[in-house]
């Protein structure tokens, strides 16, 4: 089994890892309610996609 010969630095062990993270999701308003949800999602609050209601939501 190869072994590494040099001790790698904190620096140069960091630098690998930078594309190594999480990001924020995106929101958008939806067009019909102005709540914020996920783009290309039916929205949660009104159940409406692209201006037709797709999803019939039952209020508590």
């Amino acid at each position: 089994m190869p072994n590494p010969k040099h001790k790698i630095s904190k620096s140069r062990r960091d630098k690998r890892r930078t594309h190594k993270k999480l990001s924020k999701p995106n929101f958008v308003l939806c067009p019909e309610c102005h709540e914020t949800k996920l783009p290309h999602h039916v929205c949660l609050n009104c159940g409406t996609y692209k201006g037709h209601e797709v999803v019939t939501v039952i209020e508590e």
